[in-house]
């Protein structure tokens, strides 16, 4: 089962918040690591005492050179970067695996929406759809779950449990031993996909396009469910498992000894229990201890998914779904907030009454530009940056350019004005002011020169493109070839 603890630490304030959750039992890392840690103290002592008691000279001696040993080269073993990589890639496919198990609340809320009516016929095709889906989801668990196969071991449970029927158990053992190579649990969705497409020729579907929905629903829940058979079969590779077990096992063997008090080599005093290797022990152990607990998140940890809850929760809210509030709604009237559209906030409890003045602050709503910074920046002229482009530049161009305030990199900026109530400003920008005056101001000025001047261009063209087909039709017309000559020669 899922242990959460997120009730009780609800805010970071105050000493004890989290402290108190170092008493809990349940799913902690003493449950996990007590029996090892109680061996790993085992060994530690038997050791020890045999180095003190043994009255043999040439066993201390070399009991002696294997803690020195275990000194100076124990810290090669890189046990933090291959724990830690290796709690990662666990914690990450944990979740995922997660993410991969479906919820049939999506495919019951189309199925009741798109399969309307209250007749027998509408309720057997509804409440069958979504069962067949639930029964889906069961088998895929009994394929992966230790659980879940301990309560349903057999065909006859499912029957039992009112899941499937006898007939239908019957089809699928039957397929079971004609086909008995690989696992049906997609057929009840085939079943369902079958029963929808029967229901769009009954009528009970009216379109083609919402029938496509449902089955695409059921087809997305297929696909969950054979990422979680993947899951199950595809694990993390036994190799890199074996390297991580081996580096922290190996590395504490190593601290067994080279923790181990040694006389006259030691100038520390005899500690009878040793409280720094155990805390290693308990971060390091339990490290290990966590990857191992989530790498198969279908077992019987405390942190394991709670398939069983899932079961019956699928099964109830399907059929609720389909059946029990199947088209059924409050009465619609005004809410409470039609007069005024929309309300400035909801009400607040006395309790919760110290949120009031909580909400969303923009990370700019304190920025006041100043007044003598407000005005816009508009390049020079065309042919000003040209020519300050061309010329050779020199050092004291460039750190203007670097440290100028008003320029862009490399391009000569003028100040505009952006208050239209201070018109004095634009006075020194003649070429602003005759852009204003002859294309903002006056727009229509000089429009009725330009339409004069085009249509006796227009004119013009038309009589010559004239001219050029009357020529053409004399050059047809022609037979001597040296007035065709003539004609081509004053058409060119």
């Amino acid at each position: 089962m899922t242990i959460t603890y997120t009730s009780e630490v609800t805010t970071s304030k105050g000493i004890s918040c989290f402290l108190k959750l170092l008493l809990r039992w349940k799913g902690s890392i003493y449950k996990i690591v007590w029996a090892d840690l109680l061996i790993f103290l085992l060994i530690y002592y038997s050791l020890a005492c045999s180095y003190v008691f043994c009255p043999d000279e040439l066993y201390k001696e070399y009991f002696t050179k294997a803690v020195k040993y275990c000194r100076e080269y124990g810290s090669m073993i890189p046990l933090s970067f291959v724990l830690g990589f290796y709690v990662s890639l666990v914690m990450t496919r944990w979740w995922s695996q997660y993410s991969t198990i479906p919820f049939p609340d999506n495919l019951a809320i189309l199925v009741g929406a798109i399969i309307k009516g209250q007749n027998e016929r509408a309720r057997i095709v509804r409440r069958t759809v979504v069962r067949y889906a639930c029964v889906s989801f069961t088998i895929t668990l009994t394929l992966m779950s230790p659980k879940v196969k301990k309560r349903f071991p057999t065909l006859n449970h499912f029957v039992d449990a009112g899941l499937i029927t006898k007939e239908e158990k019957q089809i699928m053992q039957e397929l079971d031993t004609e086909y008995p190579s690989y696992s049906k649990y997609w057929l009840p969705l085939a079943w369902a996909t079958s029963i929808v497409t029967r229901a769009k020729h009954e009528g009970l579907i009216l379109d083609n396009e919402t029938m496509v929905t449902i089955i695409e629903e059921l087809n997305l829940f297929r696909t969950k469910c054979g990422g979680m058979l993947d899951y199950d079969w595809i694990s993390v590779p036994l190799v890199y498992t074996q390297v991580v077990t081996l580096a922290v096992y190996s590395y504490f063997v190593t601290s067994v000894f080279s923790n181990q008090y040694i006389e006259g080599l030691d100038q520390n005093v005899l500690i009878y229990f040793p409280i720094l290797p155990v805390l290693e022990f308990f971060f390091y152990m339990g490290w290990l201890k966590v990857a191992e607990s989530l790498i198969n998140p279908y077992g019987d940890d405390d942190d394991d998914f709670e398939v069983m809850w899932m079961i019956d929760r699928h099964v109830q809210v399907c059929y609720l779904l389909v059946d029990k509030i199947h088209q059924q709604h409050p009465k619609l009237m005004k809410d409470a907030y039609w007069a005024e559209t929309a309300p400035n906030s909801l009400p607040y409890t006395i309790a919760s009454q110290s949120y009031m003045n909580g909400g969303r602050t923009e990370s700019t709503k304190n920025i006041t530009v100043k007044a003598n910074e407000l005005d816009l920046l508009i390049p020079d002229s065309k042919d000003e940056v040209e020519g300050r482009y061309n010329r050779n530049s020199t050092a004291l161009d460039s750190v203007r350019n670097l440290f100028g305030r008003k320029r862009v990199r490399g391009i000569p900026l003028k100040s505009v004005s952006h208050n239209t109530d201070r018109p004095e400003r634009l006075q020194n920008i003649p070429d602003l002011n005759d852009y204003l005056e002859s294309d903002i101001t006056n727009p229509t000025k000089n429009y009725d020169n330009y339409s004069a001047e085009y249509e006796k261009l227009k004119k013009q063209r038309l009589e010559a493109h004239k001219q050029k087909i009357l020529k053409y039709l004399e050059l047809i017309k022609s037979k001597d070839s040296a007035e065709q000559e003539e004609i081509l020669h004053s058409i060119n």
